[in-house]
């Protein structure tokens, strides 16, 4: 896919590098106060160009930096709403202090004497 691409783009310049050779006259342009300007035929056509592109691009531009910024306030806004949604997570047992002692037992164990007999 890359190969096509770049053979696109060097087609599309040697295309515009003929155009320029075999269109390289001049124009008269006429400004205000009686003026005249000179110019290629190539240079004129890519100032119309790019009079046309640049405020069109610099609007998608906008568009999208203002979409993309909405985006993130409502993704924003539903990880809190799901934050708030979800349930309390229990704590976590209180970690053994001691670790050679035996585990306390959650009880209080009753000893019977060797008699038998209860307390």
């Amino acid at each position: 896919m890359q190969f096509l691409k770049i053979l696109f783009w060097c087609l599309l310049a040697f295309i515009a590098a003929v155009f320029t050779v075999a269109n390289w006259t001049s124009v008269a342009i006429r400004l205000w106060g009686g003026m005249e300007a000179l110019v290629n035929l190539p240079l004129l056509l890519l100032i119309t160009f790019l009079a046309g592109l640049l405020p069109t691009l610099a609007w998608h531009s906008t568009l999208r930096w203002r979409l993309r910024t909405r985006l993130a306030t409502a993704e924003r806004t539903l990880a809190d709403m799901r934050a708030a949604m979800a349930p309390p997570v229990p704590p976590a047992p209180a970690p053994n202090l001691l670790p050679d002692s035996p585990p306390m037992p959650a009880e209080p164990v009753q000893t019977i004497p060797a008699s038998g007999a209860l307390l």
